[in-house]
């Protein structure tokens, strides 16, 4: 996900009246993809997030559609609009977010290690791998957004790997987003960083191929599409969605595996409201839910729940493995080397 979207305002979804009580189905699987719980939920929710405006809106609408007796305030911006705010509000002792939605699992590597995220293993995670969710439950991936190679449709030729962009046809006409803009760029180096084969050694070829850094993932593409650019790294949505519309670029899911932001959801550990704060969690993983994802354009986190239609089958789409503590660590160190490769 970009992190340069503008902060906006708050929305308010306004509740009706209370549901009643719900019985859950029987069967331990059943009670996994349930999006109600036991008792009714209900009080006043709020969410901070990264999602596009008309994501956020059509999320929270979703809830509250199952879930009436919730009032949900919400507030988008990238992530690093977010963040700021959200420790302005610790340190004046007053957090007012039950629930975040942010771009990346650094972020919350980043949040759980100084105790701010709440452990919720009553958390229903439908069909969700468990290499997906945090060992500890603290966050909750709710989609995948890869990153992978778009390029011009009169580029030299069709990459199929990472390593077709050392290709001497492709010197000089490569971008990316700059990873101290974009929070999937920074987890795009820390996935290639710690993949075997790839690594350090790879991205110092790439920076001598002429590697240049936009500013984020929809600059990228603008450079491939016009012809300025062949070859681009980006996220998969963008360029599947511009694609769609007729744009002379085409995706690739590289052979050799995609890193993916995966959009993670958590529960801060100072929560006012933990039966609607887990309610919210477990409906982003609901099949509900991630129908919902896939609705939106994106790949759902869920390898059960059908991809939208310019994807191809998710079992296909190998993701990088990533040591999201170890990634998270080494950071700040990782993005001074990589400025450094490519200054």
């Amino acid at each position: 996900m970009r992190r340069q979207f503008p902060l906006l305002g708050s929305r308010r979804a306004v509740a009706g009246l209370m549901v009643t009580a719900l019985a859950m189905a029987g069967g331990a699987a059943q009670a996994q993809n349930q999006t109600s719980p036991s008792q009714p939920v209900s009080g006043s929710l709020t969410l901070y997030t990264s999602q596009l405006e008309p994501d956020a809106a059509a999320t929270v609408e979703a809830f509250r559609q199952r879930y009436p007796g919730v009032t949900v305030e919400w507030l988008r911006g990238g992530t690093n609009q977010i963040l700021p705010r959200l420790r302005a509000e610790i340190a004046a002792g007053s957090p007012r977010a039950d629930v975040l939605l942010l771009a990346d699992a650094l972020t919350f590597e980043s949040l759980a290690a100084e105790g701010r995220l709440r452990e919720s293993p009553e958390v229903r995670t439908g069909g969700v791998p468990a290499e997906r969710l945090d060992p500890k439950h603290r966050y909750f991936a709710t989609k995948l957004i890869t990153t992978g190679i778009v390029y011009n449709t009169r580029a030299p030729f069709a990459p199929k790997s990472w390593a077709d962009l050392l290709r001497p046809e492709a010197r000089n006409m490569i971008a990316m987003p700059s990873p101290s803009v974009s929070g999937a760029a920074a987890l795009h180096v820390a996935a290639m960083v710690q993949a075997p084969g790839l690594g350090w050694d790879y991205l110092g070829k790439l920076a001598k191929q002429g590697l240049q850094p936009r500013g984020g993932n929809g600059q990228v593409l603008q450079a491939v599409a016009s012809g300025e650019r062949a070859y681009g790294i980006a996220v998969d949505y963008l360029a599947l969605r511009e694609a769609a519309r007729g744009a002379p670029v085409r995706f690739v899911f590289p052979e050799d595996g995609v890193s993916a932001v995966t959009e993670p959801a958590a529960i801060l550990s100072t929560t006012k409201n933990v039966p609607a704060a887990v309610a919210f969690v477990s409906f982003l993983l609901s099949r509900e839910g991630q129908e919902l994802a896939a609705k939106q354009g994106f790949l759902p986190a869920d390898p059960g729940v059908a991809p939208p239609a310019d994807f191809p089958d998710p079992h296909s789409i190998k993701v990088l493995p990533l040591d999201a503590a170890r990634a998270a660590k080494e950071n700040e160190t990782d993005l001074r080397r990589f400025n450094d490769l490519i200054e």
